[in-house]
């Protein structure tokens, strides 16, 4: 593996890996207080320009990692737009919690 492909990966690896915390937060506390929408909703375009890009250039290096980040974001995006009761709701059937 090159440096190049090292870097690569190191820094898809890190943007994948980015989300995973704030996905769970939301999951395990039920809420999305203190989360910006316009934020995630600029994350959202960029990772689909992104991914666009990628696809458009052919490149598996910037579709896939991008995607997923994509896939993340949106649902960050679509957890911050829900109305509290539905953004529970929708965790609960993520994690149910146990009594």
């Amino acid at each position: 593996m090159t440096l190049v492909q090292i870097v690569g990966t190191a820094g898809a690896l890190a943007s994948v890996l980015s989300f995973t915390p704030q996905a769970w937060r939301i999951i395990r506390s039920r809420s999305t207080d203190g989360l910006s929408r316009l934020m995630y909703l600029l994350t959202v375009f960029g990772f689909s320009c992104w991914t666009t890009f990628g696809i458009l250039k052919g490149e598996w290096a910037l579709i896939i990692p991008n995607a997923i980040c994509l896939v993340f974001a949106a649902f960050i995006l679509l957890m911050i737009s829900l109305p509290d009761r539905k953004t529970a709701a929708v965790a609960e059937a993520l994690d149910p919690t146990t009594d």
